[in-house]
């Protein structure tokens, strides 16, 4: 496989504004509400009056040792040699939801199809929307405070190792480093 490809996520410079969000369903045709392939998280640590909020943009972890490719059924989930990220054949999945039990971080979403049934849909590094090579995911575009950011994963290591980030943890190896506060 050629170099295997992640997200960057500095929650130091997320302010929640939900511009990743937005972009994302725009740009993908996606009706407010029903799927998200990104979203942002919020934590809050300390105690009152030393509270600090952390916000968290996350997308599809695109796993070095994906579950899903490795659970499903038809065969729709796949890793690409490329470039690492997993992509959805929305040709032969089934919606059986199999995947969405196997990924530990609970990332395939559902689009519910008119007549029934569903058809999974998450993040592919917008890759749909014929991305080239050296262009960077719309969410990456839009955010407004850089918080985001995507390209090797050897780079993303770099990037954060410099703002004290680490890899998300797990099994499958998540392609994406997080920086906090703190």
């Amino acid at each position: 496989m050629a170099e295997q490809y992640g997200f960057f996520v500095d929650s130091t410079r997320c302010v929640k504004c939900f511009a990743c969000e937005v972009a994302c369903q725009q740009w993908h045709g996606i009706k407010a509400a029903t799927v998200h392939r990104r979203t942002v998280q919020e934590e809050c640590e300390g105690s009152f009056p030393d509270v600090a909020r952390i916000f968290t943009s996350l997308s599809c972890m695109h796993c070095e040792n994906p579950l899903c490719v490795a659970e499903c059924p038809q065969g729709a989930i796949a890793k690409r040699e490329e470039d690492g990220l997993v992509v959805v054949d929305k040709e032969k999945c089934i919606g059986c939801k199999t995947c969405s039990s196997a990924c530990p971080f609970e990332v395939p979403d559902y689009l519910e199809l008119e007549g029934g049934g569903f058809l999974m849909d998450k993040c592919d590094g917008c890759l749909s929307l014929g991305r080239e090579a050296d262009e960077t995911p719309r969410c990456v575009n839009t955010c407004p405070t850089k918080a985001l950011n995507f390209g090797l994963l050897a780079d993303m290591e770099a990037a954060a190792e410099g703002k004290g980030g680490t890899r998300l943890g797990g099994s499958t190896n998540p392609s994406v480093y997080v920086a906090r506060r703190g």
